[in-house]
């Protein structure tokens, strides 16, 4: 598989942060802070908590760089790092309660402007904003391991190699779970109007 500009100068920051460049250890954790913040808040559904759980995930990851063999799977060890941290959190913290999960913020809600065309954008706005608001709360209804695989492929846009490496799955169970969850998904978009 031929690598993108992007995965080649993703390697080499990890190369170079490795090799002690505080530098491309800043401009990593640049790149990769929001999307690991997103990873964990899809875990524990607490801004506070993906916070914490990412900061300690850095001090994981920034003292465990130099024994990661290849760089081109620093996002999917990273993001097994914040995995673990995020199941640290939830047994620590969260223990015997249900957790509420979300792939993405609420959408704010914007009044009309003052020009022509804002009344027609408005209405297309309320549409686009009730579909999402139908898929978000059928994917809240969805088991946490489905709605989890869902985010990392759709999401994070992780194959389903990187997946199955992130969550120690096979292959075969990283597809066949993709599958059921979106079929689940699919009949709870379908049962409900």
């Amino acid at each position: 598989m031929s690598r993108g500009p992007e995965e080649i100068l993703e390697e080499w920051l990890v190369i170079e942060a490795r090799s002690g460049r505080p530098a491309a250890l800043q401009a990593l954790a640049r790149r990769w802070h929001p999307r690991l913040v997103a990873h964990a808040y899809r875990r524990t559904g607490q801004p506070e908590a993906a916070a914490e759980v990412v900061q300690e995930a850095w001090i994981a990851i920034i003292r465990g760089l130099r024994g990661l063999e290849d760089p081109a799977r620093f996002r999917v060890w990273a993001h097994r790092i914040v995995d673990r941290k995020a199941f640290d959190w939830i047994r620590q913290r969260r223990r015997g309660r249900e957790l509420v999960s979300r792939l993405a913020d609420d959408p704010s809600l914007h009044g009309p402007g003052c020009d022509p065309g804002a009344e027609a954008r408005r209405r297309e706005s309320e549409g686009r904003e009730e579909s999402i608001d139908r898929l978000r709360s059928a994917l809240r209804r969805l088991p946490d391991d489905s709605r989890i695989l869902l985010a990392l492929f759709y999401v994070d846009g992780l194959s389903v190699v990187e997946i199955a490496e992130a969550l120690s799955l096979r292959e075969g169970t990283v597809k066949s779970r993709l599958f059921h969850a979106r079929n689940r998904l699919r009949e709870t978009l379908e049962a409900r109007p």
